[in-house]
């Protein structure tokens, strides 16, 4: 399996772009604005899309690349999501008032998009890759998602703050060679990484030492303009796992 980073920041600007992580060439985690990056003819085959939860920095390319790329396609694209993040989807985006619902397009027979809801703890094989969700605390209902080749296994958070029920799921996963976690904010902005359910460096620092692996840990969704000092609070305050950030283009084999 190879996964290559499409986007990873919490915010856009220049050469920053949100949420998405290209699964060999067909699969989707997440689809934030770093999936425009794809060309028409790589939009085309993806297959699968993995949704963690509603918000706009993780679905943003979804209604494009289906509105673009549906017509190339001889089979719907299935976006898989738990049954609460799909209603979301439903009511508020698919639903002809945001976005046309490509689910009846071009009719409901031969859409353009299908949903397929997953359960927390749910695993998805496609084609021997298997695709579980996990868990994770947010504003919204959301997961995170471990990514097992057989041989070797990344997790991927999604947006969250602590969650005890997280690291029992990590801890279990004995081939786990590759740790995607968020941290959005700055120490100064403790208060509203907790308002917003997300992580500040010292709130990862006692969320790792939870963490019993050795996997290598990398950085993700920081927020424009804190980037540097986030990670330099990271580094200051984090020495066991030595967490790095996670860039554009990156690709990790597994």
């Amino acid at each position: 399996m190879k996964l290559k980073v499409l986007g990873c920041s919490g915010g856009i600007g220049g050469n920053l772009r949100t949420t998405s992580f290209l699964l060999d060439q067909d699969v989707l985690i997440d689809a934030g604005t770093g999936a425009n990056e794809l060309s028409l003819t790589e939009l085309s085959m993806i297959d699968h899309v993995f949704v963690t939860h509603s918000h706009l920095d993780h679905i943003a390319s979804i209604p494009f690349m289906v509105d673009s790329a549906g017509f190339m396609r001889d089979h719907p694209l299935t976006v898989y999501a738990t049954e609460k993040t799909l209603d979301i989807l439903r009511q508020h985006i698919f639903n002809w008032k945001i976005w046309p619902d490509f689910t009846q397009i071009p009719n409901a027979g031969q859409p353009f998009m299908r949903y397929q809801a997953m359960e927390l703890g749910e695993t998805v094989v496609l084609n021997g890759r298997k695709i579980t969700a996990t868990p994770a605390n947010h504003v919204v209902p959301a997961v995170g998602y471990h990514l097992d080749s057989g041989k070797a296994s990344l997790v991927f958070s999604g947006d969250t703050t602590t969650h005890d029920a997280l690291w029992e799921v990590i801890n279990k996963i004995d081939n786990l060679r590759y740790l995607i976690i968020e941290t959005a904010f700055s120490n100064d902005e403790k208060e509203l990484a907790i308002l917003s359910k997300h992580l500040c460096p010292s709130m990862l620092a006692e969320e790792l030492k939870k963490f019993h692996g050795n996997a290598e840990v990398f950085i993700t969704h920081l927020k424009p303009g804190e980037v540097e000092l986030t990670m330099q609070e990271i580094e200051s305050m984090i020495h066991e796992h030595c967490p790095l950030m996670l860039l554009n283009n990156q690709e990790f084999e597994f």
